[in-house]
């Protein structure tokens, strides 16, 4: 996008942005932080005091729960005191969250303190639609795209670095180190709260040369208007069970993956590792899949692509997890690429960031809290039959479900449309 003339002078659309840009890649960087950096540190936990196998589950359960409940509380809060200084308080709530745990005398208070941490990257999952609907409408691929990218960093890189750094310092420096970066994304949106006013004005100068449809209203608050606007939105249900049965099958490869190739003989050192790799494959997908949607009238043809590596790589670890692994697993770790198209549908198929915020809202805060029995009901499955033929058929089924509703979520329609008065 070239300058725009404004009134006799150039008006450059990045101008006034570009820290709002920073904020929301930094927000991006810590959602996944206090979820990557336990796992491969229980063992020095244990070490420290008594870890059930019950707490070790929930662990794994925590995350999915939070991310419902504050997600679901994200939308009132941001309708309350406003989308950035909603955002300020989801990333002190993590900071604080992961400060406190790592000083926690007993594993029941860690597990108190993880779902604080845990809960305000839950709002700042659903609070980042909205944000990009917000500053960048004329960019929602693009900086989807930026943030996706760190997202997808902030789950891979934790576990690569949490063991070594609990081995050399302790596991409560390994655990409370990530704090830093959630310091670090309050500071810009600070900057943005004393410069928002300053920064809509000048956008609005660069929308306003827009055409009238592609218009958004930015200062507009969610109410009880869009929110029963959302509800009652086919479009709406549709992303819903397509970001479940999507992030259902996510979670329970966190969950379940080294236990899968252990028990096909490779070993759960091998299983960490191939966990890994799971997690980086997002990479190429988190950058490239928001850009593509935001310029394809109908994504469809992009999630029957990623559903199409999950089914072979799913068969494949089923019917072959021993020959072709690498081949398996590159196809999984492609598979979840559906999920930063579900987040540029937010902002895509929504005429305002209040209408965004609601619907953002019901797909993260629902979504989630669909799939908390995700992990849990696989591993019961396995336990009940003693094989993985039925957990597959499940994930499978899944996949089923999002090609279903997917069709209808990638409509080239925008939310209300097709909704009738």
């Amino acid at each position: 996008m070239t300058s725009l003339p404004v009134s006799g002078r150039v008006v450059a659309p990045w101008r006034g942005r570009l820290v709002v840009l920073a904020a929301i890649v930094l927000v991006g960087l810590n959602l996944r932080l206090a979820v990557a950096a336990v796992s491969p540190i229980v063992g020095q936990l244990r070490d420290t005091f008594p870890v059930s196998t019950t707490q070790v589950g929930l662990l794994g359960t925590i995350p999915v729960a939070a991310f419902a409940l504050f997600g679901t509380l994200a939308a009132p809060i941001g309708r309350k005191i406003g989308l950035e200084p909603a955002i300020i308080l989801a990333m002190a709530f993590a900071v604080v969250g992961q400060l406190l745990r790592a000083v926690a005398p007993t594993m029941p208070v860690f597990l108190g303190w993880s779902v604080l941490a845990l809960g305000g990257m839950g709002m700042g999952n659903v609070l980042l639609p909205p944000l990009v609907k917000r500053y960048f409408p004329d960019r929602i691929g693009a900086v989807t795209a930026s943030y996706s990218v760190a997202l997808t960093v902030s789950t891979a890189v934790p576990p690569l670095v949490a063991l070594p750094v609990a081995q050399a310092a302790g596991w409560r420096v390994s655990v409370g180190m990530w704090a830093v970066v959630g310091v670090a994304a309050i500071v810009p949106w600070i900057v943005v709260v004393t410069r928002s006013v300053a920064a809509r004005s000048h956008l609005r100068e660069i929308l306003r040369r827009a055409p009238r449809a592609d218009r958004p209203a930015l200062l507009v608050r969610s109410g009880a208007a869009e929110s029963r606007l959302v509800w009652r939105s086919r479009l709406g249900w549709a992303l819903v069970l397509t970001f479940f049965a999507n992030t259902t099958g996510t979670y329970v490869m966190f969950a379940w993956l080294p236990q899968i190739l252990a028990d096909a003989g490779l070993g759960t050192s091998v299983g960490g590792r191939w966990l890994a790799v799971f997690a980086i494959l997002g990479l190429p997908a988190a950058l490239f899949a928001p850009i593509l949607t935001a310029r394809m009238r109908n994504p469809y043809p992009a999630i029957v692509l990623f559903v199409g590596c999950w089914i072979v790589g799913y068969v494949g670890l089923w019917q072959s997890p021993t020959h072709g692994t690498a081949v398996w697993m590159i196809l999984c770790g492609l598979g979840p690429g559906a999920f930063p198209v579900q987040l540029a549908l937010i902002g895509l198929r929504t005429r305002t960031p209040a209408i965004a915020a609601a619907l953002s809202s019901m797909v993260q805060g629902l979504g989630y809290g669909l799939a908390i029995a995700g992990p849990v009901g696989i591993g019961l499955l396995h336990q009940a039959t003693g094989s993985w033929t039925a957990p597959f058929v499940v994930l499978l089924s899944l996949l089923a479900l999002i090609l279903v509703a997917a069709w209808f979520a990638c409509r080239p329609t925008m939310l209300g449309d097709e909704t009738p008065a």
